[in-house]
């Protein structure tokens, strides 16, 4: 039997690798033999069966899971996807076998081969040429063998990469994911002098000093005399060391001696990196021959910065800074976990621009790319190791046989990327309660790197307080903002609080998240968190045949929405039993990478300059940033009036330092009439940025100058026309004004019980009885009851004739068993044509009651159609919030326009609320004809009870009597 195959290293937690060189942060990506394209493959039941003669093809790096074969995706958040307990995996256990030859260049003669597997899920088995060569374990960070005697420079070999889907090892990456299997990141060949550089770290100071450890091995044996190193930075050589410590570093893999040098200078005048301001070096690290030539080199940009925590607060170069963080798995809706340079670049871009300014890598260390860019862009990053035992948490913390795989994973994690500036934080990894592993990886790891500290949410969880535990941060979940002041404020705190997870983005959610900040930024020792999550983990799926469209899938989306005949799949999608449905459907972004609402209410609560107040005929303009003062933004004053009047002047932003304030004069004598008066600053990029071309709008804060002018509609000659149910007749409705309690469940009105209650007390099929219909000349009062299941609402509406149409008074009383509903308002629908909607509120995008920070009043216009927002399961959405008045109109500029007594919820679609219910995908639903029109008098906030805290109690629609008012116009 194979010797690989023999050790079953599927079922064997004691084996992490074996053949596996040690990890080391020197980059060998640049002049390496890329192996990446089309392999041989065949996919086994298992991994001891045998490989046949017939073989298909597959694409590296991807996953076999996305590749036609009849392995699909499956995806779980908190449960195996398979019922064997730790360490054990199924005997159907997919195994993915890749093969192709290789042609070892000639002039790789007398140098040291190397393969490089980015990545493999998870058990990984090389063979060369049919012999043994090594395996590794963990899926998410690359595994180097010396392949030096395997193959014969100027001749083909074979190579063979075995992946085993299932192990041990999956039991430590169940990481509310799709599970895939395949090699997921890229494969390298590439060679070195036998004599290099084995490993290089970085330590780089914001007080300009600098040191250079090196680590040297020659695959030969003993180190010869005279070798060197040397570095420069930015061109300037900074020293040579001539000095070696020689040291025995055999181990059962390796017979070389190691020699170990240090560079030491300090900088003068450095400049220092942070998020604002990542100002990077260049620094070549050079092994030099006696005669001076070189024999290896190593390329690195580095920043000057210090990290540490001081009291309760976390600091970055002294100064304490807000984590505006977000989660971030590797996702692509066409290839998985494989991600591209470009989509990288695409991700981090794109959270800059929306005023970001953190990563947590959950949950596993991210591929090297995504550092380079985090370094270049600024991001502070949470690195996080490769351990996530969620379905077995407490069984395996401190099980001794998964003992090894915990350090070596932070270790590895540590050893590869401990050389990036914008890596802040280490993270032991997520949600597998907390034990003796994490303690003793966390023992390795303090004594590795003193200058980072420590997050772990399982060690934390127990006593935010403790100051004995293997976190050096309280990085709850999901905590409720009033339990984090309270504690904040309590005495007790001794380390910062910053959430590691938090405001749950599934579905239309992220309410309260502008009061989440104003909480954090008015609290000494809160200082913010990450969002979960970044992606929507929807796979574009074609619906004929249910299979994943993979690489040919591409263009076949846009703005959030699929082609025909596509769907953005969640799970239960490709048919498995066991799943946790469009729990993965959680993030900020669509999985095409279309911003959702929310992304607009970040970027506000974000933004670097703000309107303080407005005062004595002035604007006061502050500074919210840490390290930068406004020279890179610019700004347009731009004032916008009830009546349409819009009225526009440069604004020249005042020199702030961080953390300072100042006023400025008005830019515009507000003129005298034109009702309801707004002044908002337009902030652009003053000059092209890394993230952001001249003229990308970073924020625009606002401030109501004058409030709106009362406007009393008079009641005219006229008759206000009822059916015999008392409902209103108009030529412009299909569907008479009624009462609406019942909106399209959200994610979080799902998750978080108040569907099941809504159902149960029968909101969503209310029935309407008419008690009364008076009329009295233009006027006419129509009484009724709206019965469910426990309780009556008493509903009243009264048609009035005024100028040029209808005013309606609604009342409505909801008894007490009726407490926190959904909506209180009326809908009706239109005739088909009114396709474009005109409004003056807040927009243009998707706002709520709990979520409107980052809609400026204004007057907008849209396509109905532009409306709607495409959550992967059809919900409530498309809704603005504080409108005032809005039109719905023909390209032949017919229609019909409301008046709104105070700004109200509006939302109009082209979806009823039980079409939304109805459907478990955008492909079920068809659009009608006409528009839906809701208009609320109240409406209840979104929260994120999907999984954490729901909106708070000011944003819930109580018991009693709610009114409201609107007039209803032909123009």
């Amino acid at each position: 039997m194979d010797a690989l195959l023999a050790l079953r290293p599927w079922e064997a937690p004691e084996v992490t690798s074996w053949g596996r060189l040690p990890m080391n942060a020197v980059d060998r990506r640049s002049g390496a033999l890329s192996l990446d394209g089309d392999w041989r493959f065949q996919l086994l039941p298992a991994p001891d069966a045998p490989v046949g003669a017939a073989w298909s093809s597959a694409y590296v790096p991807g996953a076999w899971t996305l590749q036609d074969t009849d392995d699909l995706p499956q995806y779980t958040n908190v449960r195996m996807p398979f019922p064997d307990v730790p360490p054990g995996s199924p005997a159907a256990n997919p195994t993915g076998v890749y093969e192709r030859e290789v042609d070892v260049p000639a002039g790789w003669a007398g140098r040291r081969i190397v393969l490089q597997v980015g990545a493999a899920e998870s058990v990984l088995l090389v063979h060369v040429d049919g012999q043994p060569v090594g395996i590794s374990k963990d899926s998410h960070l690359a595994a180097e063998f010396d392949l030096t005697r395997a193959l014969r420079p100027g001749r083909r070999a074979t190579v063979r990469l075995t992946v085993v889907k299932w192990s041990d090892a999956s039991h430590i990456e169940d990481q509310d994911q799709w599970w895939h299997g395949g090699v997921t990141r890229s494969v390298l060949l590439y060679a070195t002098d036998p004599l290099h550089l084995a490993d290089v770290t970085v330590r780089a100071g914001y007080d300009g000093e600098l040191c250079i450890d090196c680590h040297v091995r020659d695959a030969r044996g003993t180190l010869p005399d005279g070798w060197y190193v040397s570095a420069d930075l930015e061109g300037r050589l900074l020293a040579q060391d001539t000095e070696f410590d020689r040291l025995n570093a055999e181990d059962d893999r390796v017979s070389d001696f190691l020699g170990e040098a240090r560079i030491r200078t300090t900088v003068p005048d450095v400049r220092t990196w942070t998020a604002e301001t990542p100002e990077l070096y260049g620094l070549t690290v050079r092994l030099h021959r006696p005669d001076g030539t070189v024999a290896d080199t190593s390329q690195h940009r580095i920043g000057f910065r210090d990290v540490e925590i001081v009291g309760r607060d976390l600091l970055v170069n002294g100064e304490r800074v807000y984590i505006r963080g977000v989660n971030r798995h590797d996702f692509h809706p066409l290839t998985g976990r494989t991600v591209s340079y470009d989509d990288m670049r695409a991700d981090l871009v794109l959270l800059k621009r929306f005023g970001f300014n953190a990563i947590r890598t959950s949950h596993y260390p991210g591929d090297p790319a995504l550092y380079d860019l985090a370094d270049e862009l600024g991001f502070y990053v949470v690195d996080e190791a490769d351990v996530e035992s969620h379905d077995h948490a407490h069984e395996i913390a401190d099980d001794p046989r998964h003992l090894n795989a915990f350090v070596d994973r932070v270790s590895r994690m540590v050893l590869r990327d401990r050389n990036h500036p914008s890596i802040i934080i280490w993270s032991l990894g997520n949600e597998s309660d907390y034990g003796a592993n994490h303690d003793a990886a966390a023992g390795w790891l303090r004594r590795h790197d003193p200058t980072r500290p420590i997050q772990y949410e399982g060690a934390a969880k127990l006593d935010w307080a403790a100051t004995d535990d293997a976190s050096d941060i309280a990085c709850p979940m999901y905590a409720p903002i009033e339990d984090c002041v309270a504690h904040a404020l309590s005495g007790r705190q001794t380390r910062p609080l910053i959430q590691c997870e938090y405001s749950h983005a599934m579905g239309n959610s992220n309410g309260t998240l502008a009061d989440h900040w104003a909480a954090i930024e008015s609290t000494p020792g809160l200082q913010g968190g990450f969002i979960w999550e970044f992606w929507d983990h929807g796979i574009l799926q074609r619906v004929s045949d249910g299979r994943p469209a993979g690489r040919a899938g591409a263009g076949l989306y846009d703005n959030g929405v699929t082609a025909p005949g596509h769907r953005w799949a969640y799970g239960g999608d490709f048919g498995e039993t066991i799943h946790d449905g469009a729990f993965v459907a959680d993030g900020v972004v669509f999985p095409d990478r279309t911003p959702k609402p929310a992304m607009f209410e970040h970027r506000e609560i974000a933004a670097p300059v703000r309107i303080e107040c407005f005062k004595h005929e002035g604007i006061v303009l502050g500074n919210h940033q840490h390290f930068r003062g406004l020279d890179w933004l610019a700004g347009a004053w731009e004032l916008v009036l009830a009546d349409g009047t819009r009225l526009t002047a440069p604004a020249d932003l005042p020199d702030l330092c961080p953390g300072q304030t100042a006023a400025v004069p008005l830019p515009f004598a507000v003129p005298r009439d034109g009702g309801e008066a707004w002044l908002t600053l337009r902030v652009t990029v003053a000059e092209d940025q890394p993230w952001a071309p001249r003229g990308t709008e970073v924020c625009v804060p606002q401030v109501r100058l004058r409030g709106p002018a009362v406007v009393a509609d008079l009641p005219v000659e006229g008759r206000v026309e009822v059916d015999g149910e008392g409902l209103l007749v108009h030529p412009l409705l299909t569907a008479a004004p009624t009462l609406s309690l019942w909106r399209a469940p959200t994610d979080n009105d799902e998750l978080g019980g108040m569907a099941l209650r809504w159902r149960t007390w029968g909101l969503d099929a209310l029935v309407r009885k008419v008690v009364s219909v008076r009329q009295d000349g233009g006027r006419v009062t129509v009484d009724a009851e709206y019965a469910g299941t426990v309780g009556v609402v008493r509903h009243r509406q009264v048609f009035t004739a005024v100028e040029g149409g209808v005013r309606v008074d609604e009342e409505a009383e909801l008894p007490q068993e009726f407490d926190d509903v959904a909506r209180v308002g009326s809908v009706f629908e239109t005739v088909a044509g009114l396709d474009r909607l005109e409004w003056f509120g807040q927009g243009p995008w998707e706002s709520y009651p709990d979520r409107r920070a980052g809609a400026p009043v204004g007057h907008h216009s849209l396509p109905v159609d532009a409306l709607f927002t495409p959550y992967l399961r059809p919900q409530e959405s498309g809704g603005r919030h504080g409108v005032r008045r809005f039109t719905l109109s023909a390209p032949d500029a017919t229609g019909l326009a409301v008046e709104l007594d105070e700004p109200r919820q509006v939302s109009v679609t082209r979806h009823r609320a039980e079409d939304l219910t109805a459907a478990a995908h955008h492909d079920e639903l068809v659009p009608r004809s006409g528009c839906v029109v809701h208009i609320d008098a109240a409406h209840r906030g979104l929260g994120t009870a999907s999984c954490g805290p729901d909106t708070f109690p000011e944003y819930r629609v109580q018991a009693g009597v709610h009114r409201w008012s609107w007039t209803l116009r032909i123009p």
